[in-house]
């Protein structure tokens, strides 16, 4: 429910929120679940997405990039899960650059 909360409140428009709600959510999605369950893997995914959408992409950078290094030891390289989070990555590497 907190999820669905968080991701809410950011397609609403307050990114900033989302990414703190998130942020509270992942630790106890670690702690409850794993650091490897697929939900725990999507919320790091969404912290992720939401702190980019926030306005800090070098953040949203390096937690998609440990969403990614997460996902290739769960889900198989072809799995859409797999793919959504490289392009995660690649969306928040390109805007961390330097203009």
């Amino acid at each position: 429910m907190r999820a669905l909360l968080a991701r809410w409140t950011g397609e609403e428009g307050d990114a900033a929120d989302a990414r703190d709600q998130y942020a509270e959510l992942l630790p106890v999605h670690e702690r409850v679940l794993g650091p490897e369950h697929p939900n725990t893997l999507t919320t790091r995914a969404s912290l992720a997405r939401w702190t980019g959408e926030a306005g800090d992409a070098i953040r949203a950078r390096t937690y998609s990039r440990n969403c990614c290094l997460s996902a290739s030891e769960y889900w198989a390289p072809e799995q859409r899960s797999t793919l959504t989070t490289r392009a995660s990555l690649a969306r928040w590497t390109e805007m961390a650059q330097p203009r």
